[in-house]
């Protein structure tokens, strides 16, 4: 690109955003408006002189893609998608904060034209940006040929130091720089404000050096308030550098043009009406207009999308010829850009007798991804340090890497995440968001935990993002309570779309990878188990995909025994021993309470159906289960350390000890006398889960 050439419309545009940021915040009397001004200069000119995309059409695959992992400044992102001609109108802004809007109080993908993920949450956006950027360096290593330069974005990403304080961006920052990422620009906005005061009172590490140490390139721009030029030029700086990754310190006034400029009094608070009116006077602007928009302003951004509407007609028609001369990766590509998956890929899922032999179910998760990996291209993934035990490298898999290392290429579907766990979650809804790819993810399900940020945004943000979780109770055994869960599943449970399958047998578990690979708004956690699970009677893939069906079934029941996972098989050896003493019990096995729910109602009572009581067993707390038995059998509290039966023995998950559990689960309800109604039946909640 030539060299910086100022624009007439610079100064007045850059005024227009500032004075639009103070008055979209001061309309709502909430939010942030000290971020956006002070970072309007260089927003501008990011997306004046750099930022290739359409927005007539907001989904053009080669399309830059902008992050602001600072969320809370979402003002500036919203009137730049504003003036830029995204589907967001003025009313649209005059509505910020408000009910059903299309400007949330953090930007929200999949809610507003425009917005790529969905941030607030500090430093998640940054380590989304990294997985968008691990996403176009795949994609491009694998489809891009000679002449056909089809895939070759950059990711921007303006992030602050709320964000750079926090963990997960640490661990995004530290594997782009291993991986290379010369396709990820950050912008880091250096205000010295957070919202406890100057960053002096805690935060005064050299952000620079450690991202040096990380390998990265860093530059900096020391004012960033007006130099249109130095931040032009190391924008081009950092465009030109391949083979790192590059961070801009960019030092800024917060609220620049505001009485308050430099505190934090503007970081979180909205400006006083005088003030809002001087700084209007002080950048030429009416002072008695409110959300004023110059004629120039609009004209500069229209030429922005007039020229990005040139650039995807330009690859459209490149992606045309590519079509000619490489019609099969021209098919593949197209394919995965739509989401579809490759028609009958589910028939290469493993389908189990009970007289298969027992595996563990990450075993069995190892044999699933085995066969359907050749199938499904677009799977990409994989493990934070913990390969050989949540077996999820297959042999045909490569590693991503930069080819440089000898360890791989970025043609690989397989990554190595480190010791990331938070980390690996958020950059993969940064892969998910790019799309062509569904990411899968790995480790031992206690240790989701430390990533449960990045999925609560895969939930909200309808990332479809397969955790892979082994080790999934006690039943782990030796490590002891430091690496059983057992809250875990509650808290996952009770997050609104995401999926938690906890597998009993090889055809449950090939049911929860045709689930999560099919439901493509929603997450899923994948709860397998260390050790071995024996194949059911009764257990099919269709059966399992309703969430929980009958795995032993009886008439005229006396008790009805509900579980997941590793106990299904104890209660099912329970309700053998039951029954030959002629107390009558049926088995369920519930994989999937949320899938469970979406079912109708009256399958679901025929499941959990009234007339005796029903009791859940699971080597995990019982909170929740009352949802869907009227007595359950778990952990009270932490695990132990030991031999896994010798655990389970310790807390009585054995198949005689649930058997006498049962008997007085019966007795009670015998003695206390009237109908035992199934718990699913309420008053104030539908059969469905939905509020009437």
């Amino acid at each position: 690109m030539s060299k910086f050439t100022a624009h007439p419309a610079d100064d007045i545009a850059i005024a227009t955003i500032r004075a639009l940021a103070a008055d979209v915040v001061g309309k709502a009397n909430s939010g942030h408006p000290g971020a956006p001004m002070g970072m309007a200069p260089v927003a501008h000119v990011l997306f004046t002189r750099f930022f290739n995309a359409n927005p007539k059409n907001s989904k053009w695959f080669n399309r830059d893609r902008f992050v602001l992992s600072n969320g809370h400044a979402c003002a500036l992102q919203y009137i730049l998608l504003h003036l830029l001609g995204y589907k967001l109108s003025m009313d649209d802004l005059k509505q910020f904060r408000q009910i059903d809007s299309l400007t949330p109080g953090h930007p929200e993908a999949g809610h507003t034209d425009g917005i790529e993920v969905t941030t607030g949450p500090l430093g998640q956006g940054f380590a989304n940006a990294v997985g968008l950027a691990i996403a176009q360096a795949h994609l491009g290593a694998t489809f891009n040929k000679d002449g056909f330069d089809l895939i070759n974005n950059y990711t921007y990403v303006f992030t602050g130091d709320g964000c750079l304080m926090e963990g997960v961006a640490s661990e995004a920052a530290s594997l782009a720089g291993h991986l290379q990422l010369g396709n990820l620009i950050a912008i880091y906005d250096d205000n010295h404000i957070s919202i406890d005061g100057d960053t002096a009172v805690a935060f005064t590490e050299d952000v620079e050096k450690r991202f040096q140490a990380y390998g990265w390139q860093t530059l900096h721009v020391d004012n960033g308030d007006s130099d249109l030029e130095a931040m032009y030029n190391a924008i081009l700086e950092a465009r030109k550098e391949k083979n790192k990754p590059t961070l801009i310190r960019l030092r800024t006034t917060i609220g620049f043009g505001s009485k308050q400029q430099g505190t934090h009094g503007v970081h979180g608070s909205p400006l006083k009406p005088d003030d809002i009116q001087a700084l209007k006077s002080k950048f030429g602007l009416p002072a008695d207009q409110s959300f004023y928009v110059p004629k120039e302003t609009y004209d500069a951004y229209h030429e922005v999308a007039a020229r990005g509407a040139k650039l995807e007609a330009a690859w459209n028609d490149l992606l045309a010829s590519y079509a000619k001369k490489y019609p099969n990766e021209h098919a593949e590509l197209t394919r995965r850009i739509a989401g579809k998956l490759p028609d009958g890929w589910e028939k290469s899922l493993p389908v189990y007798k009970p007289s298969d032999a027992a595996q563990a179910s990450r075993k069995l998760s190892e044999l699933v991804l085995t066969a359907i990996v050749p199938k499904l291209p677009e799977l990409v993934g994989g493990s934070a340090d913990l390969t050989g035990s949540n077996l999820t490298r297959t042999k045909t898999m490569i590693d991503f890497q930069p080819e440089s290392t000898g360890l791989g290429s970025y043609k690989g579907t397989y990554i190595r995440f480190g010791v990331r766990e938070h980390g690996m979650g958020a950059i993969a809804n940064g892969l998910h968001a790019y799309g062509g790819i569904i990411p899968f993810v790995a480790t031992f399900l206690n240790f989701v935990s430390y990533a449960a940020g990045a999925v609560r945004l895969s939930a909200l943000s309808k990332h479809q993002v397969i955790w892979i979780a082994t080790h999934d109770s006690i039943g782990l055994g030796e490590d002891g309570p430091t690496h059983q869960p057992i809250e875990t599943a509650v808290h996952f449970r009770a997050m609104p779309n995401l999926d938690f399958w906890r597998p009993a047998d090889g055809n449950e578990t090939s049911a929860a990878y045709y689930s999560a690979l099919t439901r493509k708004e929603t997450p899923s956690i994948l709860s397998l188990s260390r050790q071995n699970l024996p194949n059911l009677e009764g257990s099919t893939i269709e059966r399992a995909l309703k969430g929980g069906y009958v795995v032993h079934e009886v008439e005229g029941e006396d008790l009805t025994i509900v579980s997941t996972g590793s106990e299904v098989s104890i209660a099912l050896e329970a309700a053998q021993k039951l029954n030959g003493e002629g107390i009558k019990t049926r088995a369920v096995s519930l994989p999937c309470w949320s899938i469970f729910d979406l079912q109708p109602a009256e399958y679901k009572l025929s499941v959990l159906r009234s007339g005796a009581p029903i009791l859940a067993v699971e080597a995990l707390s019982t909170v929740g289960w009352q949802k869907y038995s009227h007595e359950a059998y778990g952990l009270t509290g932490w695990g132990a350390s030991g031999p896994y039966k010798k655990v389970y023995e310790k807390f009585g998950l054995t198949g005689p000890n649930i058997a006498e559990v049962g008997k007085k689960v019966v007795d009670f309800y015998k003695k206390k006398g009237g109908e035992v109604v199934s718990p699913l039946v309420k008053a104030i909640e539908s059969i469905a889960g939905n509020h009437l």
